[in-house]
């Protein structure tokens, strides 16, 4: 310890200051083993007068070693300090306590949901083996099914690019990773009602996939948008906000990461909607992306829990999803266009000949994740303005 131990002149000086200003409670502080020590300071490189280790009479007290303030810190002996003693000294004491940090994270871990997590960042660490191991893991079928929400059905195959790079970064053929989405549309009630029955041969490992996704639609599709990401660093997403009311209130440094987060929930749910319709409206048939929107059946406010699922969605034209989200009109039951009797007394001529027509006209079904009804049943009870007053 005698490279610690303080040197005469210095220890000298330290008591003459310690004396000098005693009567106003400063000076250095002497510990004992029995003692309670001082809190360690950013100063305490300079000459570590806050915490002097008593090491008895005759002897010059000593500075505490950076291990001995890693403990004092709460760092355990095998966190390795890499630094100089002199960096460890001004790092340690800006340091926050380890066991404090553990002890709050603790009392939160009651008051966060899994719904809750998912707002934040995802932190992921993907098994090492994902694209060496013969049988499927559970990462590769959340990436198969990930994507089979973003592709329309018809483009399923082994030829589409978009397969052919998910095969590559998870060490799968893309016949393999097609056949694969085929077996979880065998899970789809949508894609089984019209007759289509996929392959047939879906795991329990894709039952298992497919039944996660639906009790967690943002944990996953965030989850796997950042696991795709880590494995593949050429992937670059165009994430652009389609809705306004996904901004935070103040977008500073601090919120990036969420709006990121938002983002990646917000080009999901939109693939994923407008795939299934084939990218058409409908209610108009109207193609042209830049005019279509995906539309929350039950608004994204209203319910966290299902604000990514496809079935919670309709694709409209940008003036349709505006009436729709506005309770000018909504789908009944039998999934027939509803107009509010607001929309059907108006004497406006585009009015009377954009939306009048609508009234009672089927939808068209999309070829995944129908409509869920009781998610209609809502729009019609809470936002369509003949009923919500």
């Amino acid at each position: 310890m005698a490279k610690y131990t303080l040197t005469n002149n210095l220890w000298a000086y330290l008591q003459g200051y310690a004396e000098k200003h005693r009567a106003k409670g400063n000076g250095f502080g002497l510990v004992t083993p029995d003692s309670v020590t001082r809190t360690l300071s950013a100063r305490y490189y300079k000459d570590g007068s806050e915490i002097l280790v008593y090491q008895g009479e005759g002897t010059n007290p000593r500075r505490l070693t950076p291990r001995e303030c890693a403990r004092l810190m709460g760092f355990p002996d095998t966190f390795r300090i890499p630094v100089s003693d002199t960096r460890a000294y001004q790092l340690f004491s800006q340091a926050a306590v380890v066991p404090m940090i553990e002890a709050t994270a603790r009392l939160m871990t009651s008051f966060i949901s899994h719904m809750e997590s998912a707002d934040g960042i995802i932190a992921l660490t993907p098994t090492k083996n994902i694209m060496t191991t013969v049988r499927w893991t559970k990462e590769q079928v959340k990436l198969a099914f990930h994507l089979y929400c973003q592709l329309p059905y018809g483009r399923i195959h082994g030829r589409n690019p978009e397969i052919i790079a998910l095969a590559k970064v998870i060490g799968r053929t893309s016949d393999a990773v097609a056949m694969k989405m085929l077996n979880i549309a065998s899970l789809d009630p949508a894609i089984t009602s019209t007759g289509r029955s996929g392959l047939g041969n879906a795991s329990a490992l894709d039952r298992e996939v497919w039944d996660e996704f639906h009790s967690d639609w943002e944990r996953l599709a965030v989850e796997c948008q950042l696991l795709r990401q880590q494995l593949d660093q050429n992937v670059v997403e165009d994430l652009k906000l389609e809705n306004d009311e996904l901004l935070p209130e103040d977008f500073t440094g601090e919120t990036r990461q969420v709006l990121t987060t938002q983002r990646i929930k917000q080009h999901f749910f939109r693939r994923a909607v407008l795939s299934s319709y084939r990218g058409r409206c409908c209610i108009s048939g109207l193609s042209d992306s830049r005019l279509l929107m995906a539309s929350h059946i039950v608004p994204w406010s209203n319910d966290k829990a299902n604000r990514l699922n496809p079935s919670n969605g309709l694709c409209l034209s940008a003036i349709h999803d505006k009436a729709f989200d506005r309770g000018l009109i909504t789908i009944s039951d039998g999934y027939e266009v509803m107009l509010s009797e607001q929309l059907k007394r108006s004497d406006d001529a585009f009015v009377a000949q954009i939306f009048l027509p609508l009234e009672g006209r089927r939808i068209e079904l999309p070829e995944k994740f129908i409509p869920n009804i009781a998610f209609l049943t809502r729009h019609r009870n809470e936002i369509f303005i003949d009923v919500a007053r």
